[in-house]
């Protein structure tokens, strides 16, 4: 939890810009797995846990902009709930601690947003992500499930993109202490990793350090052999000399902020001749985007002299040909490299991506992509000092996509097919790190990790195999 004066701060924030009527903010609800009291881990929504800061469920907030009223609607924990789960601070001191005094119970809200809605008061809203905030929203404000979304204020988007892009310096703190949790993750990966072990040995090391370092992960971990499918979560693959493994994992702490990192690395000492050279192209298209962070710079540009980068390397293995820059305009680079470079990071591992990505990533001048390649470039918009936003290329092989776009008759003016069938089953390949944008350039947040082919396997013969 940050100081009071912070959450005063991003409340009056918050008013100011949205100017009139009420907001509604849901805090998130326990829910069950597969029966009611079998519940998941709580976490609370970010943008909540971002205005009000209190971990608790079962919690809605109402800033009230015309009456100048902040109340917290929750219920103290029944006895039942003190018997199995132990007491908690009363939810009046919690409420305080965030600078909030007024704390009514649920019962009273749909009173209270009722009274609002009668005066025909315009009610604030955020689209829902949970099913939990569906029902709510419906049954408070009248409105079918189904037209909640289209509902939802715009102009209350807009504010917490606007608060919530910048991160302070108290913010920054905790997003480095995620990182930090997580380059031990990545640590761990590279030096459990070897031969005869499966995946979910290393998935299980990983996974240890994030539960005994912070609250547990930010994301599904991906620890896998097969990179090239990009969000993988199958883990029953044995190791075997030869494999690179790709760990992509995230810590997350106890104020919610999120880390970040993937490394790819052999589970031999080194990498064979062809994993490097592909290594080394993916890394020049790393430092390429990274020397280019700066405010005012657009991202989207970032991301394809990143790609470009990509197929200047591959065309010296002969695998690319043509003008790179042209190769890239027609999609070209897309074989290789299908996903966006980067996207903001804070509170969510996709910060603010429940809120929309045209929102959070793009402006009302540069809409997003929706082609192949760009589709999931979650970051388009110039960047800004304060942004804090990871760098993460990569270069894929995927069977599936090779037959396909061979079968279409595609970009035979820049991919050597014939050529390309020698890397078949190479798998993929992804780095990425996580970025502070400054006044004048960028600064790497976290510990550091090995970075580059010959930073990784210095490592890998270095430390001592267990």
């Amino acid at each position: 939890m940050f100081s009071t004066q912070e959450y005063i701060a991003r409340r009056a924030g918050l008013k100011k810009l949205v100017g009139e009527g009420l907001i509604l903010l849901t805090g998130n609800d326990e829910v069950g797995i597969n029966f009611e009291d079998n519940i998941y881990p709580f976490r609370q929504d970010s943008t909540f846990l971002y205005f009000f800061g209190i971990q608790t469920f079962g919690l809605t907030a109402i800033i009230d902009l015309d009456n100048d009223e902040e109340i917290i609607f929750g219920d103290n924990p029944s006895i039942d709930h003190i018997v199995f789960s132990g007491p908690i601070e009363s939810l009046q001191d919690q409420a305080r601690k965030v600078g909030v005094s007024a704390v009514k119970s649920v019962s009273e809200l749909s009173e209270y947003i009722g009274g609002a809605v009668s005066k025909e008061k315009k009610v604030h809203f955020l689209p829902p992500y949970r099913a939990e905030h569906s029902v709510k929203l419906s049954a408070l404000l009248n409105i079918a499930i189904p037209e909640l979304e289209e509902h939802s204020s715009v102009e209350l988007i807009k504010a917490i993109v606007k608060l919530r892009t910048k991160k302070s310096a108290a913010e920054v703190l905790e997003i480095e202490k995620a990182l930090n949790i997580t380059v031990e993750m990545q640590y761990r990966a590279m030096e459990v990793a070897k031969p005869a072990l499966k995946e979910s040995d290393v998935f299980g090391e990983v996974s240890k350090i994030a539960l005994a370092k912070g609250v547990g992960t930010s994301f599904p971990r991906i620890v896998t052999i097969n990179g090239q499918i990009l969000h993988n979560h199958y883990r029953g693959n044995e190791l075997s000399e030869g494999d690179m493994l790709l760990c992509d994992c995230g810590g997350e702490v106890a104020s919610g902020y999120a880390g970040d990192l993937t490394r790819t690395f052999p589970i031999a000492k080194k990498f064979s001749a062809t994993q490097k050279a592909v290594y080394d192209i993916m890394y020049a298209s790393y430092r390429t985007a990274v020397e280019m962070l700066r405010p005012g710079q657009l991202f989207l540009d970032v991301h394809l002299a990143a790609a470009e980068k990509i197929v200047k390397g591959l065309i010296t293995l002969g695998l690319m040909k043509g003008d790179p820059k042209k190769a890239v305009a027609e999609g070209a680079h897309t074989m290789f490299f299908q996903c966006g470079l980067g996207h903001l990071l804070g509170l969510d591992v996709h910060d603010m991506e429940n809120l929309g990505e045209q929102y959070v990533g793009y402006t009302d001048t540069l809409k997003k992509r929706t082609d192949f390649g760009f589709r999931s470039l979650r970051l388009g918009r110039a960047l800004e000092e304060g942004m804090v936003l990871t760098v993460e290329p990569g270069i894929y092989f995927i069977p599936e996509l090779i037959d396909l776009r061979k079968k279409e008759g595609k970009y035979q003016e820049f991919i050597d097919y014939e050529e390309l069938e020698k890397y078949r089953d190479f798998g993929g390949i992804r780095v990425e790190d996580v970025f502070l944008i400054t006044s004048n350039g960028a600064q790497i947040l976290g510990n550091r990790l090995p970075t580059s082919a010959t930073e990784i396997e210095e490592f890998m013969v270095s430390y001592k195999r267990l």
